[in-house]
């Protein structure tokens, strides 16, 4: 009889370093400002106009392999060839179906390499360690924007296949410099660079213009934090011939028809509600940044992005957890470990829970 760890050498080693994505449960009626959602729903109207649209699906049928009415609609928005874009169930996936299809190792090498800034978005080190490319971080520097010189050194000695760079960054909130990112684009023109677009509704700031100005820039995209994120639709626009050989890796039927269907409603028909919610959360990120800034030892980086990153005194645990005890739940950094043990996370909510938000943080130093 095989033994009940017979299949431990048989995993993948880099799996040691990972642990299973598991959230902390919320405690009930907890404002939840951990996980930079949008903190409001559909209207009625809108939900009544989306469950239409739902109505008239046959979820008897396999779901348009192309996403065509998605891809053409989100082409047209973007103002890019439909054949550029790759889905995903959210981008968490797209970037994985990126870095397994660009996995081979450089010649010499034993690994692929994805080179990301740190601290950024986990996922692109937990995705390139699940798939045995090798992960590799560059620390910001102390404004939270590339630190350019070291990571052109890295980009030199190492010769990533992929960079990934998050504008606004998470857990910054930071936008990286225009030029600096146009410097790594000069510096890698046989490496994908891939400009995460996640929370660029809350900046306005975009990057088509270096996607048209070089040719081995890609930017990556998603509904999840402008008030979707139960839909987990994202996508990848990429170089043409990149986005061909990516098609090969994503698996058939990967978007489902309720998430095309209802990701094109409301982009298309409800797009101004989805616009005004993104809207309200940039006015309250407006009014509430300030009063963060007057409460005594903390440090706020100002924000353009949906969600704050803040220093508090001491430890950024022990805060959280007064928190939670007080019905608010934000994110702490210090697992991490190094100055990432005073940093919290904090998500723009509603006024109401913003408010909470405040008084549970001044009663938590």
């Amino acid at each position: 009889m095989p033994t009940a760890e017979w299949f431990s050498p048989l995993l993948r080693p880099e799996l040691v370093e990972l642990k299973a994505y598991v959230p902390a449960p919320i405690p009930p009626g907890a404002v939840r400002l951990d996980a930079n959602e949008s903190p409001w729903a559909l209207s009625p109207e809108a939900r009544a106009s989306l469950a239409v649209v739902l109505a008239r699906l046959d979820l008897h049928r396999y779901p348009d392999v192309r996403a065509t009415a998605l891809r053409e609609a989100i082409a047209a928005d973007q103002g890019v060839n439909p054949d550029a874009l790759v889905f995903g169930c959210g981008s968490d996936e797209v970037i994985a179906l990126v870095l397994n299809a660009l996995s081979a190792p450089r010649p010499g090498a034993s690994h692929a390499t994805a080179l990301f800034p740190t601290p950024t978005f986990v996922m692109y080190r937990q995705t390139a360690l699940s798939l045995g490319v090798r992960p590799h971080g560059v620390a910001l520097d102390e404004a939270f924007d590339l630190a350019l010189d070291p990571l052109l050194a890295d980009l030199r000695r190492l010769r990533p296949n992929v960079v990934f760079l998050a504008s606004p960054n998470n857990p910054t909130a930071t936008l990286f410099s225009h030029d600096r990112l146009a410097a790594v684009l000069e510096a890698s023109t046989d490496t994908l660079v891939m400009i995460d677009e996640a929370y660029a509704a809350f900046s306005g700031v975009r990057y088509g213009d270096l996607a048209a100005r070089f040719p081995h820039a890609a930017r990556l995209q998603t509904l999840s934090k402008v008030g979707l994120a139960a839909l987990r639709v994202g996508w990848a626009i990429l170089p043409p011939g990149i986005a061909a050989a990516v098609e090969k890796v994503r698996q058939p039927y990967n978007l489902n028809a309720l998430s095309q269907v209802a990701a094109l409603h409301c982009m298309t028909t409800l797009r101004p509600e989805i616009d005004a919610a993104v809207q309200r959360i940039t006015s309250e990120r407006a009014r509430v940044e300030p009063l963060l800034r007057a409460i005594d030892g903390l440090s706020v980086t100002p924000s353009a992005a949906n969600f704050w990153w803040i220093a508090v005194p001491d430890d950024a645990a022990r805060v959280s957890d007064a928190m939670r005890v007080r019905g608010v739940v934000v994110r702490s950094f210090h697992a991490h470990g190094g100055a990432l043990t005073r940093r919290l996370r904090i998500t723009v909510g509603a006024p109401a829970e913003n408010d909470r938000m405040l008084d549970a943080l001044r009663a938590s130093l």
